[in-house]
């Protein structure tokens, strides 16, 4: 029954998306089936095949080493920091302060070249095999890997030559994204297989709901990259671009942080002026809780464990993944109470693995401001709802094909 939940839930995900869409008569549903499929198929590699395993497994070491070494810097900085939580690291010194070795290695990867070049041919393969636009397949790996600000930055002359429609696309798949440089400290708190398993089923999934809810036609003479580089094609000098990547790193650290304790502290004060009204009940994790509900249901739950994952759900919606991923880091690493299932351990560190979250229209609205037209920002500004039921959409898609396989 649970499984049969899971599969119908996909297809539910995908006809709320149809019914939104802005032009369903225009949907093409050749390539959202084969990009569904591709999808499908790589959650069941990842999930089912030893190969598979494998390989997420070794990426997620790969981070977590980093994360190690980063460490020997923290310590030698800062060594009571390691030490200060009953023996162990806090949230800051696990999954904040590595960033500052992260951030400046894959900067270093972008200057001399070779993770642009990773993603523009792989972008390339993805629209072959999708049908999709060269630039959008593009966007959609390289989102994943710059994060949205940084991509949306470094596409500055292909957004003017774009429609505000084809635009308003890239503002939709950017609420899917992450960044490279918190794949380690997501990592740390929830398992990082998982993790890995969720980046490229998001960006398959960014494709299929923005394809679907914002259908657009591209003819040849558009359907064109024009460029990814600076204006005028010079490099700085690498030591004054290795200090603007930390500063930019400590910069990061900073908004996360602020930001964590910000809606933490704001959603504790919501539920004190609820408890006013002597309604225990009345919280703000289970308001978003019946919201999500029936969705958390469709991906394979129980009555009780899907009222669980609706609230994990909607206060990431709310706050941040980071909020959510350090409340259950302890439960879901150990194995323990909700998490002693596998599917629940899967399903819901897939679904928080993406920006998708109220503070991101906010940061993808500013971004485009500074980057295009005045007429093309209106455009998208006017359509910030599709934006979240984009993200929202992607993040249950991934969650329920990874979750299909893992019982």
């Amino acid at each position: 029954m649970f499984l049969f939940a899971n599969i119908l839930g996909i297809f539910v995900f995908i006809a709320i998306a149809a019914l939104f869409s802005r032009d369903r008569k225009n949907i093409q549903w050749k390539s959202v089936g084969i990009v569904l499929a591709l999808e499908i198929l790589l959650a069941w590699f990842f999930t089912q095949f030893k190969a598979g395993q494998i390989a997420v497994q070794a990426a997620a070491d790969g981070f977590n080493w980093l994360v190690s070494v980063a460490t020997q810097g923290i310590a030698f900085a800062l060594p009571e920091w390691l030490t200060s939580n009953n023996g162990g690291p806090n949230f800051v010194t696990s999954a904040l302060l590595p960033i500052l070795l992260v951030v400046p290695l894959f900067d270093i990867l972008t200057y001399i070249g070779l993770l642009p070049w990773l993603i523009k041919w792989i972008g390339k393969g993805l629209a072959f095999i999708t049908g999709q636009p060269k630039f959008e397949a593009f966007f959609s790996i390289e989102m994943m890997f710059l994060g949205n600000t940084e991509v949306l930055a470094v596409s500055k002359t292909q957004l003017d030559m774009m429609s505000a429609r084809r635009n308003f696309t890239l503002a939709m798949m950017s609420m899917s994204c992450v960044t490279s440089a918190i794949i380690g400290s997501y990592t740390q708190m929830v398992p990082g297989k998982y993790v890995l398993t969720a980046i490229p089923l998001n960006i398959l999934g960014a494709i299929i709901i923005a394809t679907i809810l914002n259908p657009t036609k591209v003819t040849p003479e558009e359907d064109v990259i024009v460029s990814v580089a600076s204006d005028n094609g010079k490099k700085e000098p690498f030591f004054s671009f290795l200090g603007d990547s930390i500063l930019g790193a400590g910069k990061l650290i900073l908004i996360i942080t602020a930001t964590v304790i910000a809606f933490v502290s704001l959603a504790a004060l919501i539920n004190q002026l609820f408890s006013l009204t002597g309604l225990h009940w009345l919280t703000l994790e289970n308001i978003f809780g019946v919201i999500m509900f029936p969705f958390a249901w469709l991906l394979g739950f129980n009555v009780h464990e899907a009222f669980q994952i609706a609230q994990y759900m909607g206060t990431k919606l709310v706050t941040n993944e980071f909020v959510v991923m350090g409340e259950v880091s302890k439960s879901i690493m150990a194995g323990k109470g909700l998490f002693a299932n596998e599917h629940a351990r899967i399903v819901l560190t897939v679904f928080l693995t993406s920006f998708a979250n109220f503070g991101t229209l906010g940061m993808i609205i500013g971004c485009f401001k500074g980057l295009v037209s005045k007429e093309k920002n209106d455009y998208i500004s006017a359509r910030v709802p599709y934006m979240l039921l984009s993200g929202i959409l992607v993040s249950l898609l991934s969650a329920a094909t990874a979750g299909m396989f893992v019982w």
